[in-house]
């Protein structure tokens, strides 16, 4: 009761989209799972990517390097299957690439004490170097990662056919928000990240190592951003493109700012963009409207500008993130 009084807008708004969801299967139930298993599709690498922020700014470390790092899972993903014609080890390439650009992004701005934008921005430049330059075309996987049912709940009408009945990476990313939702606000982890992320130096005074749990946290989070780039490469489709992030660890940023720093609110921000995308694509394939393409590709990032600008000032950062910490000053 207490949960809901805190949060019942939020709790509000999820139950009457809740109701009007079914209310729409009901209606027709074929064009309802359909737009919703694309909404999730399209939603799973912003969930992905604003839980890298999540757990970056909640420490304290700025991170618009997700757009990079996503680049990079999703290329080193591909082609470690394609040489190996195992997606077990493209999945690991994905998982330990991000790992390596979190750990970069970590030592470069809390140990180095590196600006964490321009941290951020020569991740994304250089991501965007590499694997343009080492793109080779005609590369092929053997598979890409299967779908397969959830027991009892891929059963679940509309919710079981749109999200337990998915890829293990979509699996993964819903599992994730609620895991890290749990982590962050019942375990002495989250409170010790949240401390670090507001008061660091009453943090240090109360004996937490503010730097190691910067590094540890960083670092332990650009594994999601490489699993939201192998997510791309290997589940939502078999191949890789230059530039096949298109934007979305941008996206992610925003959600992470209209999700005000909370892992569920962010995952129902991420569903809010991938619906509107669904929505505009089901309008023009029904011809109800005559939308050009390039309009539609548009619309997240035009719902992006508008949603920033409704929660300006409604919504606060971690106090401390962004800000350098040097122990004893």
């Amino acid at each position: 009761m207490q949960w809901f009084l805190r949060n019942k807008i939020w709790a509000s708004t999820a139950l009457l989209v809740l109701v009007a969801a079914y209310a729409f299967y009901f209606v027709n139930s074929n064009i309802a799972v359909s737009m919703f298993s694309y909404a999730w599709f399209l939603a799973v690498p912003l969930v992905l990517g604003a839980m890298v922020g999540v757990i970056g700014e909640r420490s304290g470390v700025v991170n618009i390097g997700i757009e990079g790092q996503m680049l990079v899972g999703a290329f080193a993903a591909f082609f470690a299957a394609a040489a190996t014609q195992s997606v077990v080890i493209g999945v690991i390439a994905g998982a330990l690439s991000g790992i390596a650009m979190g750990a970069f992004l970590a030592f470069s701005t809390v140990v180095g004490q590196l600006d964490q934008i321009i941290a951020g921005v020569v991740i994304n430049i250089v991501a965007t170097g590499i694997t343009s330059f080492y793109y080779e075309s005609g590369k092929t996987i053997p598979r890409g990662l299967p779908n397969f049912d959830v027991p009892l709940l891929s059963s679940i009408p509309l919710i079981g056919p749109v999200f337990f009945s998915d890829g293990p990476i979509a699996l993964f990313a819903l599992v994730i928000a609620f895991t890290l939702h749990f982590l962050l606000f019942k375990t002495r982890w989250g409170l010790r990240t949240r401390a670090v992320g507001e008061y660091p130096s009453a943090a240090d005074t109360a004996g937490i190592n503010v730097i190691g749990l910067r590094l540890f946290n960083v670092t332990v989070a650009g594994t999601l951003a490489g699993i939201a780039g192998t997510y791309l490469s290997m589940e939502a489709t078999s191949t890789f493109e230059r530039d096949m992030s298109s934007g979305r660890g941008f996206l992610a940023l925003a959600i992470l700012i209209f999700g005000a720093w909370r892992p569920m609110r962010a995952l129902a921000a991420a569903l809010f963009f991938g619906f509107m995308s669904a929505s505009a694509s089901q309008l023009q394939a029904s011809n109800v409207v005559d939308i050009p393409q390039q309009f539609i590709n548009l619309l997240p990032y035009v719902l992006t500008l508008v949603v920033l600008a409704a929660a300006a000032g409604r919504v606060r950062a971690p106090g401390a993130v962004g800000q350098p910490f040097v122990k004893g000053d």
